[in-house]
């Protein structure tokens, strides 16, 4: 585990992976959940059926938390769909780089220096919320929209998106009404 890992001890627990469109994920129990720091996004390090796991947990919308399993790891650990797996995490503080859509990039590549610096300088974290609230639509032009008030709002010293509700699933291929679908 991470020096940076929060106060908070490891949760073991075990979860069923499913499929929802191309996505094979995991929900957390709502205990686990309920456990978590943030109802919002959680960072989060531990083992996956004994295998290495660095997770960024996602909102479900409903107060608890998912995560993709990519087929890396559905291969290295083994992991089917309906298999019950044992996974055990800890929270963390030490946020991976976001990937940054191609979109998005190429306007933080052109927006002014001021703009390009407070990217730089915001927390991981902070670059995730702004990245998932440009991500949280499917609609071109509201993306394009997004993208836009994401660089004025940094350009006059804003840190972080404000104005959307963190602990919504904003995943649009996998939510609806800002729930993750497939769940009760």
């Amino acid at each position: 585990m991470s020096s940076n890992s929060l106060k908070i001890s490891t949760v073991r627990f075990q979860a069923t992976p499913y499929a929802i469109g191309k996505w094979v994920i995991i929900r957390l129990p709502e205990k686990v959940s309920e456990q978590l720091p943030s109802r919002g996004q959680v960072m989060a390090e531990g083992t996956i059926s004994g295998r290495d796991l660095k997770q960024v947990l996602e909102p479900d919308g409903r107060w608890g938390h998912w995560f993709k399993v990519s087929p890396a790891l559905q291969k290295t650990a083994g992991i089917k769909i309906g298999a019950s797996v044992v996974i055990e995490i800890t929270p963390s503080k030490d946020w991976p780089e976001p990937n940054i859509p191609k979109d998005f990039l190429r306007e933080l590549n052109a927006a002014p220096s001021k703009v390009k610096e407070l990217w730089t300088n915001i927390t991981p974290m902070a670059r995730w919320e702004w990245i998932r609230w440009v991500n949280a639509t499917s609609v071109t032009e509201t993306r394009a929209r997004r993208i836009e008030v994401s660089i004025s709002k940094l350009r006059s010293g804003k840190r972080r998106p404000c104005c959307f509700n963190l602990a919504a699933c904003t995943d649009p291929d996998l939510a609806k009404n800002s729930r993750l679908i497939g769940v009760v």
